[in-house]
């Protein structure tokens, strides 16, 4: 128990993450079911408020379950939806709740996630003033058809002045979303869409391949084989596959290497924040459908708030009381999820395993013992032998192919019966 217990705390030890939940669009993409949507400013406000509540609760939360949260922040991710559109009144009382619950790093990452053109001057300002160093631009495309296509607002030209005025006013770590597998995208307009990204400069480009939800207008749209939102204009799986692996290569020949399944980075760009993720290091999640893990114990937890706005909300003035956990104006979904060290080793596992730096096994080792590790050893065995995993000097990683299926490889990796 003493190893296991040396384990959790050399992992989780450090700051704490914080991510910010802002579920406002200006229109919804097509592809879309996450809990965000288009909302007036009177709803964005009681949001806000609520937020606001939430954030000053966070310890007392924590204790309330038996959860270690670190005052002490080193990376903050205001998430979305499209958390620009929060004015810069709203912002400020954020910054100011956070800054009265946690104490925030003077180099703490501070990142922003941005649809192109809706990023208001004021706003910019304010977010400057507070810290914020990081902006991640939901470009998806420099082609205009395939972002009209998909209900996006901006233009190719939005793009390139957006991403020069937060470089003028001093933003340098900027991120650049693309997705592969959009309605009407062709080989060609992919490349473009790549070359793009790199000659804007960005130190930071990451590339989804296209995951539609069922729930969503496209989704069903293609379920009952519909035209209204070109769903017979989304290129097949395989195509977008072939994508992301040019897009792998160029990025590479570029000198943005790959650390991450989808994500690329010039040195010392990686994202801080994302890391915390894949490293399994704590995080709290603040707002509507918000995840959090911390340590608790030897052991951690995770919870997750609800992704029902009303109930987020809550009912009558936004100052009546919310108190995670306990009681009717509990903002999380009612439950706390302990983290043992089966579950553990697993999360350890496949989360390291979508870096490209791989998993150590030894640190495994020494982290969660011998047996854990000799029970997977036959399925890591086997799936090195189908060429979707290296298995070299006490580490492991995928390989390009590995990491085009790896959520395959993960099954198989987790439950030997799915190979």
């Amino acid at each position: 128990m003493k190893q296991l217990e040396r384990g959790y705390s050399a992992l989780m030890a450090g700051p704490v993450g914080v991510y910010i939940s802002v579920p406002f669009c200006k229109a919804k993409c097509t592809f879309c079911n996450f809990a965000s949507d288009a909302f007036g400013t009177e709803r964005m406000q009681h949001y806000v408020d609520r937020l606001c509540v939430e954030i000053r609760g966070a310890h007392a939360a924590a204790e309330r379950i038996g959860a270690s949260l670190p005052s002490a922040v080193d990376t903050l991710y205001f998430g979305g939806g499209t958390p620009s559109l929060l004015s810069a009144q709203q912002f400020r009382e954020i910054f100011q709740h956070l800054r009265g619950e946690f104490d925030l790093d003077t180099d703490a990452e501070i990142t922003l996630e941005c649809a192109p053109g809706q990023l208001a001057d004021g706003t910019l300002d304010e977010l400057l003033r507070q810290g914020m160093n990081r902006i991640s631009f939901g470009v998806q495309s420099f082609v205009d058809r395939e972002t009209t296509a998909v209900g996006r607002l901006h233009t190719r030209q939005q793009c390139y002045a957006e991403i020069a005025r937060v470089t003028a006013a001093g933003v340098r770590d900027i991120n650049v979303d693309l997705i592969a597998g959009l309605p009407h995208q062709t080989a060609q307009s992919w490349q473009y869409s790549v070359e793009q990204a790199i000659a804007s400069g960005a130190p930071h480009i990451s590339v989804y391949l296209l995951e539609v939800d069922e729930d969503s207008r496209l989704g069903r749209e293609m379920l009952e084989q519909g035209s209204r939102y070109s769903a017979s204009a989304v290129p097949d799986e395989d195509q977008a596959a072939e994508w992301y692996q040019h897009a792998c290569d160029m990025l590479r020949e570029a000198g943005v290497q790959q650390y991450e399944i989808s994500n690329f980075a010039r040195p010392g760009y990686p994202s801080r924040h994302n890391l915390k993720y894949w490293k399994r290091q704590p995080y709290i999640g603040f707002g509507l459908d918000a995840h959090s893990m911390l340590l608790a114990g030897p052991d951690a937890v995770r919870f997750a708030n609800t992704s029902d706005l009303e109930r987020y909300l809550g009912q009558g003035s936004a100052a009546k009381p919310l108190r995670l956990f306990e009681s009717e104006q509990d903002a999380t979904n009612g439950q706390v999820d302990v983290v043992g060290p089966g579950e553990a080793f697993e999360e350890s596992l496949f989360l390291g395993l979508r870096l490209n730096e791989g998993v150590d096994l030894g640190i495994l080792q020494s982290q969660f013992g011998e047996s854990l590790l000799e029970q997977t050893m036959p399925a890591l065995i086997e799936v090195r032998d189908a060429g979707l995993l290296e298995l070299d000097t006490g580490r492991i990683r995928l390989t390009p192919r590995g990491r085009l299926i790896s959520n395959e490889v993960f099954s198989r990796l987790l439950d030997p019966t799915a190979a």
